[in-house]
């Protein structure tokens, strides 16, 4: 819950930029496309000039750098060089402070559309899975059919093949940097949604034998699959870009905020018709962003409705919804100050890293160690008819708790503190992203201890043991699922079928009524 909690507060400010980009290319020229505006600085140097052709001074003086052409050129400072794409995300767009501390002003066009973000987010989760459950097909749907249209776009310019090859080259001499693995755990953590609530939250609305080892297979191919097909979309315009230049790939390629921002707003600027580019790219991102947004907020939500479980609560849902997106956006109001970006980041980096990575472990060991893998197993197996496959097996309990500690400890062993292009953290900031990071870990060992507190026994390992036990209301919300271990005894010792009474054993008000639903 704290986990998601971090995430949809900064997660929805960059849905929000996105919302921004996409009002600002409703234009017949796209605001970062040249170099003479207010906001542009003496080195900000177009790959467009006015008239439609290329920027001169730009190809010539790349070309005496790589060694590509010998011509003699006067110019101011090379490597101080700047695009209008990105000294329209600065200087425009976040008007960026020099400092993490240095909050300046919020920026009032950012704040307004983190205020749409958040309704657009309330308005579709307004009646929890059923509302939120039909916007998805949508949102999850249509960025595909952006994604072939710029691809369709992107592999028909010149220079895309270049792009696309520098893509699938694989650069093994960072295959010892531990941030790779960290950002590489983190991203597919991150997009399958693990050790955070949602999986979970979203599972607790399906029927008791819905068969979830399919659906795993599904979703793991289709994310992999879609992110190897977003590459190529990506690098193929960038590959355009570097071609256009007369410049390497790496020298246009970026990550995070600078690829969505400003590399590939920047490339969009060279096709023709680029504010229709521009338009389905950012919408693209919007829907994207929201998909994620919906599981994070219904998470939070769920969590808070099934924890204080009070009958007002829970008849009053949409309340609750509407308080949490309430406090979410005030929340993400810091970020959208001048120096929300450092915070952002920070957030990104810290909040929803480190400790997702620790959560999954220690998730791992729990249920395959602590609560028994045997049954565990018998608990799958009863739920989907038929015992899970070896493999699966042996990476709940050996393969995947290794991999997740050997990532952990690689991460921290070579840990780097975070850099903004050239702007390097001050310590007390790190400091506070190690909090923020601990913050949602540090949950685990406090109710451990409260739990072991509260069990029977009268020494502390007679506590710890039956602490470790599972509570005599665990087991299926539904009476008639609850057979063999779970079981509920009638007069004669045979199962008894019964509908849903407050004394029966469930594991929460709110799974039960989930269960309920649908099954109608």
């Amino acid at each position: 819950m704290v986990v998601s909690t971090y995430i949809g507060i900064y997660y929805n400010v960059v849905i929000c930029i996105a919302f921004y980009y996409f009002f600002s290319s409703m234009t017949n020229l796209l605001p970062w496309t040249y170099c003479n505006n207010p906001w542009n600085t003496p080195t900000c140097n177009g790959v467009v000039t006015p008239r439609g052709i290329n920027n001169t001074l730009a190809n010539v003086t790349r070309s005496l750098v790589t060694g590509a052409a010998e011509v003699a050129v006067e110019v101011v400072n090379k490597t101080k060089r700047t695009s209008p794409s990105e000294e329209y995300w600065k200087h425009y767009v976040l008007q960026i402070s020099d400092d993490i501390g240095n909050f300046g002003e919020v920026r009032l066009p950012i704040l307004g559309c983190l205020a749409v973000s958040w309704v657009v987010v309330f308005l579709c989760l307004i009646r929890g899975v059923k509302s939120s459950g039909k916007v998805v097909y949508f949102t999850a749907t249509f960025p595909y059919v952006v994604l072939t249209i710029l691809f369709i776009r992107g592999i028909t310019l010149e220079g895309a093949v270049t792009g696309i090859k520098y893509y699938l080259t694989p650069q093994w001499h960072k295959i010892l940097d531990a941030k790779v693995w960290g950002d590489a755990a983190s991203q597919i953590f991150y997009s399958l949604g693990c050790a955070w609530g949602g999986l979970i939250t979203m599972a607790s609305y399906n029927k008791f034998h819905n068969n979830c080892y399919r659906d795993s297979i599904i979703i793991s191919i289709t994310n992999c699959a879609t992110s190897v097909y977003a590459g190529f979309v990506i690098f193929s315009i960038l590959g355009f870009m570097a071609h256009h230049l007369n410049v390497d790939v790496s020298e246009v390629a970026d990550h995070g905020p600078g690829l969505a921002f400003v590399a590939y707003p920047e490339a969009l600027t060279l096709l023709p018709i680029s504010p229709l580019w521009s338009l389905l790219f950012f919408f693209m991102l919007i829907l994207l962003g929201l998909g994620t947004q919906f599981c994070l907020l219904e998470t939070l939500v769920t969590a808070i409705v099934d924890e204080i479980g009070t009958d007002w609560i829970v008849r009053n849902k949409t309340v609750v919804t509407g308080g949490v997106a309430i406090v979410g956006f005030l929340l993400g109001v810091p970020l959208t100050t001048q120096a929300g970006i450092y915070w952002l980041l920070l957030m990104d980096n810290y909040a929803a890293s480190f400790s997702l990575v620790i959560i999954s472990c220690i998730m791992c060991i729990c249920i395959m160690y602590v609560y028994g893998h045997k049954k565990y197993f018998k608990d799958v197996e009863m739920m989907l008819g038929f015992p899970p496959p070896i493999f699966f097996r042996v990476c709940w309990r050996f393969v995947s708790p290794i991999i997740i500690s050997f990532i952990l400890i690689f991460t921290v062993i070579q840990y780097k503190p975070i850099t903004y292009n050239d702007y390097v953290y001050p310590g007390w900031s790190l400091a506070i992203g190690f909090l923020m990071a601990m913050s949602s870990v540090i949950c685990i060992p406090i109710y451990a201890l409260y739990k072991i507190a509260k069990s029977e026994g009268t020494t502390f390992l007679e506590r710890l043991k039956n602490s470790c036990k599972p509570d005599v209301k665990w087991g299926p919300a539904l009476s008639e699922h609850r057979i063999g271990l779970y079981a509920t005894p009638g007069s004669e010792g045979e199962v008894e079928v019964r509908p849903l009474k407050e004394d029966l054993p469930i594991i929460s008000a709110g799974n039960a009524s989930r269960n309920v639903a649908s099954h109608l």
